[in-house]
């Protein structure tokens, strides 16, 4: 699966993969997404995050949201952050 990777413009270091390219499962209360990649289906996500997480979220509940701290470390947070 392609993971496109999105950026939410309205809450300061907070990213989301998707499978969809349009970003339209994305929780619209973080609007609006900027596209910011896409993770090739034989690629590894940013960061260290887990490829097979992210996917089961995606399967789950249309997306997984991930978050920068000021230190520049990531984390995977619930989908329902």
């Amino acid at each position: 699966m392609k993971l496109f990777m999105f950026k939410s413009e309205s809450k300061n270091g907070l990213h989301a993969f998707t499978k969809d390219p349009a970003g339209g499962q994305l929780p619209s209360r973080y609007q609006p997404w900027t596209a910011v990649g896409v993770v090739r289906p034989d690629g590894d996500p940013p960061h260290g995050l887990s490829r097979q997480s992210i996917e089961l979220s995606i399967e789950e509940h249309g997306f997984q949201l991930w978050r920068i701290n000021a230190l520049g470390n990531s984390r995977a947070p619930s989908p329902k952050a």
